[in-house]
């Protein structure tokens, strides 16, 4: 049995503002007020975790335990099948200091080399934390395969090279609204909903 989400106010533990308002109107009908750890002021926790799971529940942990509040973290990124799964939980590191993505692209191409294998999941964990220290986890996952040169100008991180099942187009080339409705984020938030604020 889940727990449910009673507190009118929720930590986004998050340094970054456009996944802060993504995550606010996703839950703005449940939600009375939203802070972000980055205008909070807290620092970002190192993320050691070997899955995405277990880094969305150090930076949720991290959250509630700097500011006394129930807090929401999600870690994501890409696995590539042929690449053993990474970059997975390095997906942002694999992009560099300056967060270079057509960097990383290119070394996914090279590493990939000829092999026919081009199967890829894009992977979103969500954790919930409270006070007590109880976490809810839930993860989305929508699967793909990777095309390369890179194609489209939308989207962000490794979309250019991302064509999910039963699309002919990548993540970077697709109309925002149906990207979201079909993402590894959309699929974890609408478990979420369901399981802790419904």
């Amino acid at each position: 049995m889940t727990r449910k989400f009673t507190d009118n106010a929720l930590v986004i533990a998050t340094h970054n503002a456009g996944k802060v308002g993504e995550i606010a109107a996703l839950l703005g009908p449940y939600v009375a007020s939203f802070e972000s750890a980055g205008a909070l002021g807290l620092a970002e926790p190192e993320e050691t975790g070997e899955t995405f799971q277990d880094n969305a529940k150090i930076k949720a942990l991290a959250a509630v335990l700097a500011s006394g509040k129930p807090a929401l973290a999600d870690d994501s990124g890409l696995c590539v099948h042929a690449l053993g799964g990474e970059p997975g939980v390095y997906s942002a590191r694999w992009a560099g200091p300056d967060k270079d993505f057509s960097l990383a692209m290119r070394r996914i191409e090279t590493l990939l080399g000829p092999s026919p294998d081009r199967s890829a999941s894009f992977v979103c964990a969500l954790a919930l934390a409270w006070p007590d220290g109880h976490v809810e986890v839930f993860e989305g996952r929508v699967s793909g395969e990777m095309v390369f040169p890179p194609r489209g100008e939308r989207g962000f991180g490794y979309d250019p090279v991302f064509v999910p099942e039963g699309y002919d187009i990548s993540f970077a080339e697709m109309d925002p609204a149906e990207k979201h409705r079909i993402s590894h984020r959309a699929a974890a938030f609408s478990m979420l909903v369901e399981s802790c604020f419904t």
